[in-house]
């Protein structure tokens, strides 16, 4: 055995931090009526036990407009803060301890009659009329599509390629990775939208794998299977902040190409695979819970959609002095320009999720900094078709194992997939 010890490799790994603060709310499920007190017990702790004498900073308040800020020691690492909101929305303390020379955080977000709120925006009279132009527009240049496979990523079950169809005009391409099952017949199909950002894809076997055709793109009509070192120059160069190219007009806005992709990438689906012509789901997390919205909402081919903390939703919030979704166009922006705010009324998923008339499952974080809890929770709340709402309270703009796991069983049982 000691021979045996001697020859294995031994990695340590860094896991977490030895500090940590907590913040937690005296209700478990974390909601409260308006007008009701909420106390937040803090603690900070070393290895496991109360930490003495530590200096915090922290703020209080409604999310992104906090109106309490104090620099307290606490004597014996605890602290009580008690809070509450007079009109529903989230209630969030954040606390930052200085401990050697470093920051470490906790923060704990309550909810306020979450289920009256509701979002700002307007709803443009042609905002139907616009979109079913688009997509007319963009249908008149065939899909042409690409289609080479991957043979280190197929599986004995599952056939992995790279495609690639055409867009909104002639040479604007649609790039992302396909999986089918390798054994013949008709299947439902998934459509994977992404979040933010400009990176590779891997595809979705393991979904296939249980007899699902998914079809998971990229939105910058580059191919998706390129090194990382390229998604990264066009992140910091070409592609940077690509989220505001085109914000004051609704014809030059970045997301008309990439909405309408995402009906053509259900084209495609439709014309160029073994899809069973009745079940097809879109999922998305961020960027992508948006485009999930914009999805089910344009398309009724779409028959269920996962939106997991969706971005782009009620952007003209901040402008009443209520958090905004991401990218927060408005947010401390003195005088915006009317064609600005204009242009975010067509690009808003609020405005597409009033439109859904499929099953939808909504999941989100009440401590998430990015997508607010406020847009996720009133744009869930315009939603008139069936839906479900899942949030994990803790989370911020990531997810956990369980809503992952939830998540996945929920679109496999609307497509009809034995999970």
């Amino acid at each position: 055995m000691s021979a045996l010890l001697a020859v294995l490799p031994l990695t340590a790994q860094i896991r977490g931090n030895n500090i940590v603060v907590t913040v937690e709310p005296d209700h478990q499920d974390w909601n409260y009526r308006v007008g009701e007190t909420c106390t937040m017990q803090v603690e900070v702790r070393r290895s496991g036990t109360l930490l003495s004498d530590v200096a915090i900073d922290y703020e209080a308040g409604p999310e992104m407009y906090p109106t309490e800020k104090k620099s307290v020691r606490l004597k014996d690492g605890t602290m009580k803060h008690r809070g509450k909101m007079t009109s529903p929305g989230f209630y969030r303390l954040k606390v930052t301890a200085h401990v050697d020379g470093r920051d470490y955080a906790g923060v704990c977000t309550a909810a306020y009659d979450p289920e009256r709120l509701q979002p700002t925006t307007v709803c443009p009279p042609d905002f139907d009329t616009f979109w079913a132009k688009a997509i007319e527009q963009a249908r008149w240049t065939s899909l042409e599509p690409t289609k080479r496979l991957l043979p280190e990523r197929s599986t004995k079950d599952v056939n992995v390629y790279e495609v690639s169809f055409q867009n909104v005009r002639w040479g604007s391409r649609t790039y992302g990775i396909l999986c089918e099952p390798v054994k013949p017949g008709r299947y439902p199909a998934l459509l994977r939208v992404p979040g933010a950002g400009v990176r590779p894809y891997q595809g979705d076997p393991w979904t296939a794998a249980k007899g699902v055709i998914v079809l998971e793109i990229g939105i910058h009509g580059i191919s998706v299977t390129q090194p990382q070192s390229l998604y990264d120059r066009l992140a910091d160069g070409a592609l940077n902040c690509y989220w505001n190219y085109g914000m004051d007009d609704r014809d030059q806005s970045y997301y008309k190409r990439v909405v309408v992709g995402c009906i053509r990438a259900i084209d495609y689906i439709e014309q160029f695979t073994q899809w069973d012509g009745r079940n097809l789901g879109v999922t998305g997390s961020s960027q992508g819970g948006f485009l999930s919205l914009a999805t089910a909402g344009l398309d009724r081919r779409v028959t269920c959609y996962g939106a997991v903390h969706s971005a782009l939703c009620d952007h003209t919030a901040s402008l009443k002095g209520v958090a905004c979704g991401w990218p927060h166009y408005f947010y401390n922006v003195k005088d915006p320009s009317k064609a600005r705010i204009e242009t975010s009324r067509y690009y808003d998923g609020v405005n597409f999720a009033r439109r859904i008339t499929c099953p939808g499952w909504f999941s989100f974080g009440y401590n998430d900094d990015v997508v607010p809890p406020t847009t996720a929770y009133a744009t869930y709340n315009v939603v008139t078709a069936p839906k479900t709402l899942r949030p994990y309270q803790q989370t911020a703009h990531y997810w956990y194992q369980e809503q992952w796991d939830e998540w996945q069983a929920w679109l496999l049982k609307e497509l009809r997939v034995e999970n």
